[in-house]
């Protein structure tokens, strides 16, 4: 099928199969240019102008357009109506197309069914490279089959679960899975729902840690994280020399916790990029951060602590650290006591150029003779590592970071399927 035809075959689907046109999806294809390597924007929260969002129909007549098609490489249908059912026509569609390399559903109505039927089209499908389920209620049954596919799986590399309602079961499972796996760069599985609070979950991403190689990017925000946890995961964190981004915001994390990572910060060569915001990190985590920003080595580069209850004290440390250690270029702060020595401070860190305004979510003013910190909408960046979409790696803090990408040492194999909360992965077969 030529690609300049897309959409006059789509509408052609979609009279064969007595489904009605979605102008939305004729208005997209009629737009895209035609090249290599295109993403399909077809996301339903368009902020411009009302859109038709995507039901099931919509994805069958879709993925039969694309099943054939050389061109697109990107699918991005987030903040639709998509259901189990339209998740079966992508599954099909990943059988039958070669080119598709990456796939964004997050926030639609998928469920259990639809994850499972995902997952057993990605144990045959060898193209795509990232795949966004975040906001879809697969809920642990749905989790655990994404788990299980990754023993056969080794072409995804970006996978993002959040918010799932993942288990503690499923969390753990997945931990397992990548003490063995060597393909995946970026997983998100922040979110899920935690009843227990014995933070095992933690033991097992810490011993992953240890054996994992490839791991660029790491997200366990909203986990109800505590210093117990923060401690345990450290001690993987402290053999561990691919991971580049760590993100840990909203969890329950005090000055203990992060006194442990701090210790690791000074010893941890690769470590970048740190969310610790909305913790409880007080004056005192804020000091410890501090003496490892400015110890000799750290190679953090970017940090927010935003929300953390940090009065004077600790921002005046973090502010005098910049200066001692230029590797740190971007810092969030707002949400904690911004009173007048720390004003004045990061006002200075601005005005000379040492922060850069984009940098940086304050930004300094004068009124009457006071200096005076408004909050600027800029945040750390949500992603380290992406996928472009001809399908190499990027990594935007550094090349170097971004050439080892793909010089990590593969883990070790694993030889039989895991054992969790005494129930078995289900081992699956290669196609």
């Amino acid at each position: 099928m030529a690609s300049e035809n897309i959409s006059e075959f789509f509408a052609a689907v979609c009279a064969e199969h007595e489904i009605k046109i979605n102008p939305h999806i004729v208005d997209v294809l009629e737009k895209t240019a035609v090249t290599e390597n295109v993403t399909l924007k077809l996301a339903g929260n368009n902020r411009l102008r009302r859109v038709q969002r995507l039901d099931d129909e919509d994805v069958l007549a879709l993925s039969k357009c694309l099943r054939s098609n050389t061109c697109v490489t990107g699918l991005d249908v987030r903040y639709n109506d998509i259901t189990d059912e339209g998740a079966g026509h992508l599954a099909d569609l990943l059988q039958d197309n070669s080119t598709l390399l990456s796939l964004d559903l997050m926030f639609n109505n998928i469920q259990t069914n639809g994850a499972e039927v995902l997952a057993k089209s990605l144990q045959c499908n060898s193209t795509l490279l990232s795949l966004g389920l975040s906001g879809n209620k697969i809920e642990n049954r749905g989790a655990m089959h994404l788990a299980s596919m990754l023993q056969v799986n080794n072409t995804l590399k970006e996978l993002e679960l959040a918010d799932c309602d993942l288990a503690t079961q499923s969390v753990i499972a997945f931990a397992i899975m990548l003490k063995s796996n060597s393909t995946l760069h970026s997983v998100d599985i922040s979110r899920p729902l935690l009843f227990s609070h014995q933070e095992e979950w933690a033991v097992h991403f810490s011993e992953m840690l240890v054996l994992n190689s490839s791991l660029v990017e790491l997200h366990l925000g909203k986990m109800g994280m505590t210093d117990t946890g923060m401690e345990r995961l450290t001690e993987g964190l402290r053999l561990n020399h691919s991971l580049r981004y760590l993100d840990l915001r909203c969890n329950r994390v005090t000055r203990d916790g992060v006194h442990h990572l701090s210790k690791v910060l000074k010893q941890n060569p690769t470590l970048e990029v740190i969310d610790l915001s909305s913790n409880r990190i007080e004056d005192e985590g804020a000091v410890y951060l501090s003496e490892a920003v400015a110890w000799p080595g750290c190679v953090l580069r970017e940090l927010s602590v935003s929300s953390n209850n940090i009065r004077t004290e600790g921002l005046l440390s973090l502010a005098r650290a910049m200066k001692v250690n230029t590797t740190l270029s971007h810092i969030y702060i707002w949400g904690n006591h911004l009173e007048e020595p720390v004003r004045q401070a990061f006002r200075e860190l601005i005005t000379s150029g040492r922060l850069p305004p984009e940098q940086t979510d304050v930004s300094a003013y004068e009124v009457d003779g006071q200096v005076f910190l408004a909050e600027v909408f800029h945040s750390l960046r949500r992603h380290y590592y992406k996928t472009n979409s001809d399908g190499t790696d990027t990594s935007t803090t550094s090349n170097t970071a971004a050439d080892l990408l793909t010089s990590h040492a593969a883990s070790p194999d694993s030889t039989s399927p895991p054992q969790i909360e005494g129930q078995q992965l289900v081992p699956m077969q290669p196609c």
